[in-house]
């Protein structure tokens, strides 16, 4: 599957047991891609903010994300350094959990959900394991997240997978357009721009 450029920007609206809004400036660069964007919502009575900085290799591996935010517990900032090989670093730590993962998946963020769609470029009935980098938004940690994603149909203008996240006890049927952005994320978001 060929995923085409991606637009200079993009938003969601949360749905389910998140208010709030994500917004999403891409920017191509010489060797990948820069995506800088914000979010703000309530999940669970607890309000926050998180902004990040996300850059991919030519091949969407996640080479740096610096994330900034604040919640209840006041500021918080994380720095993710990727060598593209599935090594990581956090704050400057190295950090042998995140061993193999190739993409970061912020908890805050429908966008994040790009990365794995656009590394894997699966066809029709293929699927791929996916684990990434998982940063919570009230308190920034970082942990590993196993993921699966399966490409099930493919139409004009849409793409669909099959989702899931087995920490968490989630499946979903994710809708992508034809840039790879997630269009509709049940229970989570849908893109609004």
């Amino acid at each position: 599957m060929t995923i085409g450029d991606l637009p200079a920007s993009a938003a969601w609206q949360h749905e389910g047991g998140r208010a709030g809004f994500e917004s999403m400036f891409a920017m191509r660069t010489r060797d990948g891609y820069r995506l800088v964007g914000a979010t703000a919502a309530v999940e669970g009575g607890h309000v926050s903010s998180v902004q990040y900085d996300i850059v991919v290799d030519e091949a969407w591996c996640t080479t740096s994300a610096r994330i900034t935010g604040w919640s209840e517990n006041g500021p918080r900032a994380v720095l993710l350094e990727a060598d593209g090989s599935g090594g990581w670093r956090v704050d400057g730590h190295a950090a042998p959990q995140l061993d193999g993962c190739l993409d970061i998946d912020l908890e805050a963020s429908a966008c994040t959900n790009t990365l794995p769609v656009h590394r894997i470029g699966l066809a029709v009935g293929q699927g791929a394991e996916a684990p990434a980098a998982f940063v919570r938004a009230l308190d920034m940690s970082v942990a590993r997240l196993e993921q699966r994603y399966e490409r099930v149909t493919s139409s004009r203008g849409a793409e669909e997978y099959d989702y899931s996240a087995p920490g968490f006890d989630f499946r979903a049927r994710l809708v992508y357009d034809e840039a790879g952005l997630i269009l509709q994320y049940p229970g989570i978001a849908r893109r609004v721009h």
